[in-house]
C-alpha cells in the first residue's frame, strides 16, 4: 500500500474490490454459482467474459461498496464486515465483498469540476 502522504494533493486512494458469491443456502432462481463474482475498480464494474451477475444480489451490495473502497477508521464496522446477503428471502446467496490492490486515482480523471488546491 502507497503511503497517503507521497500522493499529489489532487491524487487519492482506493481499493479495487471483488465481489464474490460465497455462499447459497437456498434457491437462486438467478442459477447464481459459489465463486461468482464481479469487480469494481475505481467507478467502473466489471465482470468475468461472458458472465451474467443476478441484478438483486448487486443491488444489495452497491450501497457498501464506495464506503468499502476507502480506508477507514479500524473500530469502523466497514473496516470488519464484508458480507451482504441477496434481498430474495429463498434465495440466501451471501456475497463477499474482498478488498484488492490499492488504486491511485487523479480527481480530474473522474471529476467534471477542475481541482483547486487550498
Amino acid at each position: 500500500m502507497s503511503e497517503t502522504n507521497s500522493l499529489r494533493s489532487d491524487q487519492f486512494e482506493l481499493y479495487d474490490l471483488r465481489i464474490v458469491v460465497e455462499q447459497i443456502n437456498g434457491h437462486c432462481t438467478c442459477n447464481m454459482n459459489i465463486g461468482d463474482c464481479f469487480y469494481l475498480r475505481g467507478g467502473k464494474l466489471s465482470m468475468p467474459d461472458k458472465a451474467d451477475f443476478c441484478l438483486y444480489a448487486l443491488q444489495s451490495a452497491i450501497p457498501l461498496l464506495p464506503a468499502k473502497q476507502r480506508k477507514n477508521h479500524p473500530a469502523d464496522w466497514m473496516e470488519t464486515d464484508a458480507r451482504v446477503t441477496c434481498p430474495d428471502p429463498a434465495c440466501g446467496l451471501i456475497l463477499r465483498i474482498d478488498r484488492e490492490e490499492i488504486r491511485v486515482l487523479n480527481h480530474d480523471d473522474v471529476s467534471p469540476i477542475p481541482w483547486e488546491e487550498e
